[in-house]
């Protein structure tokens, strides 16, 4: 479409055009009901598709069988803080954090009000630079699990490997690098995601939990905080922010379509190899913000040679069509969201446009 641009935002974030153009095509009348399916009722059979087939497509992407549970909850990332040790720091169990970023650090606070975390790593101290190696992780052997945050949006790291936690479940917040590349997912009791930067719109988050990790869930706590509950009614306990998983079963069809993980991974990688190289052909003007060997996939980081030179940066960029550049807020500069909806010609024009300014300026 002639006036779309090229959107990195950092959630909510792009989707893909043929999903859009689904729901544009279904939005008034849903496969012939005559409704759209956000009118549709929870119990109807149109939703029950939907909500039968994503499942089954996490499922499948995800190389996973039924012994894991899929659930689509509210809350965003930011409910599972409290509601995982809520339910699994129990009987002065204590939790094992890796602290890579603002939102571990997040983690870490809630799982101290409702119990006890152990910090397992303490990235803060360099800056949060680095994703930490197996032998800097300090994980306690009676822990109740150790929860790690794959990818952190903010200060553009990442996990390249899947840390070993002698027999305790892992647990990830997955939100902005879900679905981006192949890894056995199997290694995991636990992985969740907001909706909004890989999966879709905004409104659900993505839990996936393993049977015996369900089974240790604290009985005690009001229903909709016990994982059971959603397992058990396959996320149908309450009214389910249903049009929101409609557009997660679209992406996930849209992955499926693709290729699967492979297909998107190779994608991913070209897309992160075209603005890295331009960064490390100019490092002193592009200047990455993270050690090399933790970069991320999904969130670039950099600096530009001063302030004044990244807001124009910023500014002339969305004047070409690149928007949602800007870093965060807490940390400024200059940030490119690289998530799985984002095509390779977005990547290329960018990587032309940054050498352009470079130029220029």
């Amino acid at each position: 479409m002639a006036n779309r641009v090229f959107n990195f935002n950092p959630g909510p974030s792009t989707i893909p055009l043929d999903v859009l153009k689904i729901v544009q095509d279904e939005l008034l009348d849903y496969r012939g009901s005559g409704m759209s399916i956000i009118e549709s009722s929870h119990r109807s059979p149109e939703y029950d598709e939907v909500n039968e087939q994503a499942i089954k497509l996490v499922r499948e992407i995800f190389g996973l069988d039924d012994s894991y549970h899929v659930m689509f909850l509210t809350g965003g990332a930011s409910q599972q803080f409290f509601q995982i040790p809520m339910n699994f720091l129990v009987g002065g169990k204590v939790g094992a954090y890796a602290d890579t970023g603002s939102w571990s650090t997040k983690a870490i606070k809630e799982a101290d009000i409702v119990g006890k975390a152990h910090v397992a790593f303490a990235g803060k101290e360099k800056g949060f630079v680095h994703i930490p190696t197996q032998d800097e992780l300090d994980i306690p052997s009676g822990a109740a699990y150790l929860h790690i945050t794959t990818n952190n949006t903010i200060k553009g790291t990442q996990y390249h490997y899947l840390p070993e936690t002698n027999g305790l479940p892992l647990i990830a917040d997955m939100s902005s690098d879900i679905a981006s590349h192949r890894m056995d997912y199997k290694k995991f009791d636990m992985f969740y995601a907001g909706a909004q930067k890989n999966l879709g719109a905004a409104g659900t988050t993505l839990v996936v939990m393993s049977d015996a990790l369900l089974q240790k869930s604290n009985d005690s706590l009001p229903s909709l905080l016990n994982y059971k509950t959603q397992a058990g009614k396959k996320s149908l306990y309450n009214t389910p922010p249903s049009f929101a998983i409609y557009v997660v079963k679209l992406v996930l069809e849209w992955i499926k379509n693709q290729g699967g993980l492979k297909a998107v991974e190779k994608t991913n990688v070209a897309k992160k190899d075209c603005i890295y190289q331009l960064m490390d052909l100019h490092p002193d003007y592009y200047r990455g913000t993270v050690e090399k060997e933790s970069r991320s996939w999904m969130n670039l980081t950099m600096r530009l040679p001063s302030e004044e030179l990244e807001k124009k940066f910023i500014a002339e960029a969305k004047a070409a069509g690149f928007v949602g550049l800007k870093g965060h807020r807490s940390v400024g500069g200059v940030r490119v969201s690289l998530y799985n909806a984002m095509p390779l010609e977005g990547a290329e024009k960018l990587a032309e446009f940054m050498e352009t300014f470079k130029k220029n300026n």
